[in-house]
């Protein structure tokens, strides 16, 4: 209830609303609406209405007083109910404070990783960037490669941490390009575009930062498959300054753009 769509959660409660008071007014209908004091209805139709808005009034703790219960069962009845919806009014008002106070690292990620030219070799390369007005600072990140290898006849899971040319920065107000340095000690090292293709692995990003508006630390995640990594390529600068030169902009479609290069 926390995590999913806005809309969803607002289905689900207002369902749930409907459902439960059909449920109640359907008790008080076959109970006798004659233990309602105060119905005044023609038609059994008319009946449920009023039992139904009975019920409403009842489960909120409204309570207008035109009508009320009469006899140990709807009294029994309405008693409960009023109970149970002093503690679901309690939940839901606890879930919507959790949906709205929730902190959450509003950062992209590219949607690919790159092997691209680095100094004299080649390095993997990923892009992060803000994409709301707020200020992040203290940013660390992370990043491991996972990897299905074959030992001793099973398919079994080794991890490794990929060491970053800067793994934390002071703030991040444009773009940040993760690089991870392709040298002998690499699990990377001597990979081929073809192993990239067919080798079963995972890239796991983790950041970490200090959200200026949450005042908090918040926390994201990405990852990328093997398949996912584009060998030859280079990201293109994603931010330029105007033409006044007076503020940088930085274009949130370029996160991911990039042009293919060919390695050595």
């Amino acid at each position: 209830m926390i995590n999913i769509p806005r809309w969803k959660f607002l289905t689900v409660i207002l369902l749930f609303y409907f459902v439960v008071n059909l449920f109640f007014a359907t008790l008080y209908y076959f109970i006798g609406v004659e233990h309602l004091n105060g119905i005044n209805a023609d038609n059994n139709l008319e009946k449920f209405g009023q039992a139904f808005f009975f019920s409403i009034q009842t489960y909120t703790t409204v309570g207008y007083g035109h009508i009320n219960p009469t006899g140990f069962l709807a009294s029994l009845v309405s008693s409960i109910e009023a109970l149970i919806g002093l503690l679901t009014f309690a939940i839901a008002t606890g879930l919507f404070f959790g949906r709205f106070s929730k902190s959450e690292a509003f950062i992209r990620f590219s949607e690919n990783a790159l092997i691209s030219p680095y100094d004299e070799g080649t390095a993997l390369m990923l892009r992060m960037t803000p994409f709301k007005n707020t200020n992040l600072f203290e940013v660390e990140a992370k990043v491991t490669l996972g990897l299905s290898i074959e030992e001793k006849g099973k398919q079994v899971n080794t991890f490794y941490q990929l060491d970053l040319e800067l793994e934390k920065i002071n703030s991040l107000m444009l773009s940040w390009t993760l690089v991870h340095p392709i040298t002998k000690e690499s699990p990377l090292y001597n990979f081929t575009k073809e192993d990239y293709e067919t080798i079963d692995g995972e890239i796991i990003v983790y950041v970490k930062t200090f959200d200026d508006m949450y005042s908090t630390h918040v926390v994201k995640r990405t990852s990328y498959t093997l398949k996912e990594v584009v060998y030859g390529a280079k990201f293109n600068l994603m931010y330029n300054r105007n033409i006044d030169d007076t503020r940088t902009i930085l274009h949130l479609d370029k996160l991911n753009s990039f042009d293919k290069v060919t390695l050595d």
